[in-house]
């Protein structure tokens, strides 16, 4: 719920992702998940012009339509020491035998979605993670033999994927999960081995917002319209 540019990093990461037309969402709360329950049953009062009669009850009148009405948010509660693997097997029920897309509340990146579902569909596996390659944080020295630096680069992308945090499962994940297990461990690990894991790679933005610094970096980005995860 940290906000970039008067909004919670949830809504960006929604937002993004109603631009490729996914407008259900299941959010699994835990830790403070009061102050998400209190968003987005507040929503429509947060967002648009009202007037209250404050004698008579229950007497409210929107003025306008949020651009977001038509997103329809089920908050389930799954603990606030629930690991990632009990998180998402206790939306089972809402689910209900779909392929569906899964991703953290803690970061942002252009993530063409589209492409990443018909990639999914191409390959059927169990599961589909987005890989990215992260920018260092550091520059980077080429140093040879004799301790002369040949090159150096300002914090350049590395070479290695790591784990980009947007998945498509399938519903046969769920045979994987259980309430106590991290997802990112024996789950994704057995469908490695398994040969039920593709990577789609991301070449564009990501961006983590684990940070003081990074949340910085974001609003700024924002604020003087540059984001690269904006979306009409």
């Amino acid at each position: 719920m940290v906000e970039i540019g008067g909004k919670p990093v949830l809504w960006h990461i929604m937002k993004h992702l109603s631009h490729f037309g996914i407008n259900r969402f299941i959010i699994a709360i835990g830790y403070k998940g009061d102050v998400i329950r209190d968003y987005f049953l507040n929503y429509k009062a947060r967002n648009n012009d009202f007037t209250v009669a404050l004698g008579k009850t229950n007497e409210l009148n929107f003025h306008s339509e949020h651009l977001e009405s038509r997103w329809q948010v089920t908050v389930v509660e799954t603990g606030a020491e629930t690991n990632t693997g009990g998180r998402v097997s206790r939306i089972k029920k809402y689910v209900a035998g779909e392929d569906f897309l899964c991703t953290y509340g803690d970061g942002l990146a252009d993530v063409d979605i589209l492409s990443l579902y018909q990639f999914h569909l191409k390959h059927r596996k169990t599961a589909t993670i987005t890989a990215v390659r992260p920018v260092s944080r550091f520059g980077v020295l080429d140093i040879d033999s004799q301790n002369q630096v040949i090159s150096f680069k300002e914090k350049p992308q590395t070479d290695g994927w790591i784990n980009g945090g947007f998945f498509i499962f399938t519903s046969s994940i769920f045979g994987k999960l259980d309430e106590n297990v991290v997802l990112e461990n024996e789950p994704l690990q057995a469908l490695a081995q398994e040969g039920q894991l593709a990577a789609f790679k991301h070449e564009g933005f990501w961006q983590p917002m684990d940070t003081f610094r990074e949340s910085k970096l974001l609003n700024n980005m924002w604020e003087s319209n540059t984001a690269p995860w904006k979306v009409d």
